[in-house]
């Protein structure tokens, strides 16, 4: 939980553990990794475990690298969906959306364009399932993204759940709650919401670039080894402490 949100992948989990019991579930993603750390940390350690079902969202963190080299990047995506497509599992893979943080990230929105076209090209290839988060419309409500605006809240997480779960076919009731149309913002509001997001999020981002360190380098996975979830009371009841 990145941001203090139960994660949309947690939530998948706990749904396909109620519609046939006995589903084993490991996380090993960590907000921040690149794909190369994706690569060198969790590839081989994901296969060990002989899944029947494997989520890659991947790329995302490398796009917003003023260097990165797309050809480079995108020829080792598809070395890993390769990996993970011939181990017989059920692969999902996500497209991007094209989050509108800042006039000053629009030009990396070509990247995301090149990033996406070749996920849907590969998810054809290789028979995986494409779940095409660039066409969902319901997150251009800023409502669906946390504080830092790059990161999804409670509401986008149980959207991108259900999305995931329809795609694979399975019974769920997640659903938002109607929300009434977002309040007119005056120029004074939208004014101090910007310098608080400069000063909460851009600031010290910029500087961990300068630094060469990221949010996710003191973090673990949440799940590092499968688990078996509980039909009923989910990953929750596992992490009541016990007497």
């Amino acid at each position: 939980m990145p941001n203090g949100v139960r994660g949309w992948a947690d939530r998948v989990a706990e749904k396909l553990a109620k519609a046939e019991p006995g589903w084993h579930y490991a996380n090993l993603a960590i907000r921040s990794k690149r794909l190369r750390h994706i690569v060198d940390e969790q590839l081989e350690q994901a296969i060990a475990m002989e899944p029947t079902l494997i989520t890659l969202y991947a790329g995302g963190n490398d796009i917003l690298d003023f260097g990165t080299d797309m050809d480079q990047l995108l020829a080792q995506y598809e070395e890993v969906v390769a990996r993970l497509a011939a181990t017989g599992a059920t692969l999902v893979l996500f497209t991007g959306f094209d989050v509108k943080v800042s006039a000053v990230l629009e030009p990396l929105k070509k990247r995301n364009t090149l990033y996406n076209r070749r996920v849907r090209e590969l998810a054809a290839k290789y028979g995986a399932v494409l779940v095409d988060y660039w066409c969902f419309e319901a997150f251009h409500d800023r409502r669906m993204w946390d504080t830092d605006r790059l990161h999804m809240s409670k509401a986008g997480h149980k959207y991108l759940a259900a999305q995931v779960l329809d795609h694979l076919g399975v019974p769920h009731k997640i659903s938002l709650k109607e929300w009434e149309p977002p309040a007119r913002t005056t120029l004074r509001d939208w004014e101090r919401r910007q310098r608080r997001w400069v000063n909460d999020w851009v600031l010290p981002l910029f500087g961990r670039k300068l630094r060469g360190v990221t949010l996710g380098d003191s973090l673990s996975p949440r799940w590092p080894q499968p688990v078996k979830v509980p039909r009923k009371g989910g990953l929750k009841k596992l992490m009541e402490p016990r007497d």
